[in-house]
């Protein structure tokens, strides 16, 4: 363990504000904050160096890794608690703006779903090209369809993520119910084998980087919008019509018996998007 994440552990340990899970996800972002610390070259760090400039990388990282503004928020706090402790609660302003992080808007009818279109044959690695698939029909995070194992996640009905590949590292299955779904799904068997879409001869933050100059070269970005086009073709299968985000008609307009549909159709998609909070489906859907 690095000085850094081993100060910032001590840290936590002294200071032991909130619930578990609370104290849980702390420890857990700031070790995260640590590691993408490293990676950008500051390697002589410990928890009481923090300064402008560290937080600026981060902040950097985060915006180019497309992470939501509810997340980026998240993971801002997690640094202000951090600069509190340590006494240099100046260093950070109080305001998220003035970071240039927008305030969360939950509600949306404006679409940014995406498909999988002909750019996809300039993905050259085969490995990421499977993940792209992964996320366009499964409606999988990055992260998700990097580590994905096809031979453990395969249940023939549906597939089960592992907590390990998840955020939040919670386990949760999503149904097979295309049949497109089934082909993307043995392509990956036969690329993957018993092994997951990570080469043998890399780890996940050296396939990560692969993943994003790859798309990078192909001209792909916002592939977090393939997770807003499953959960509108998700909605779609499941009430008949189209999201208010693809153009159906907003939940105000529906009957009460539309609604409940509506309702139920969007516990069933925060499910399967790894989602505990049934609002944060509004983001994905409109309302």
């Amino acid at each position: 363990m690095d000085d850094l994440t081993y100060t910032l552990r001590q840290l936590c340990q002294r200071n032991r504000d909130g619930s578990h899970a609370t104290q849980a996800d702390r420890m857990r972002s700031l070790a995260l904050a640590a590691r993408k610390l490293r990676e950008a070259g500051f390697r002589q760090m410990k928890a009481s160096s923090l300064k402008g400039k560290h937080v600026q990388a981060l902040l950097d990282r985060w915006q180019d890794e497309g992470l939501s503004t509810g997340t980026l928020k998240n993971r801002l706090a997690h640094l202000r608690w951090w600069a509190e402790k340590t006494g240099k609660a100046g260093i950070m302003p109080a305001d998220n703006t003035q970071l240039g992080v927008a305030e969360r808007r939950y509600v949306t009818n404006v679409s940014k779903a995406r498909e999988l279109g002909p750019d996809l044959v300039l993905v050259t690695d085969a490995h990421v090209r499977m993940s792209l698939q992964l996320q366009a029909v499964f409606g999988l995070r990055r992260e998700e369809a990097i580590k994905f194992q096809p031979s453990y996640a395969d249940r023939g009905n549906r597939i089960t993520l592992k907590g390990s590949w998840a955020k939040g590292g919670r386990e949760r299955s999503i149904p097979i119910t295309t049949s497109e779904q089934r082909e993307v799904l043995q392509a990956a068997h036969r690329l993957a084998g018993t092994g997951s879409l990570i080469p043998a001869h890399k780890n996940y933050i050296q396939q990560q980087h692969v993943y994003d100059g790859q798309c990078k070269a192909a001209g792909l970005s916002h592939m977090h919008g393939l997770r807003h086009q499953y959960a509108q073709s998700r909605y779609e299968a499941l009430t008949g019509r189209l999201a208010p985000a693809a153009g159906g008609p907003s939940t105000k307009t529906l009957t009460l018996a539309q609604r409940v549909q509506d309702a139920q159709a969007r516990q069933v998609i925060s499910g399967e998007l790894g989602h505990e909070r049934t609002q944060i489906t509004a983001v994905y859907l409109g309302r």
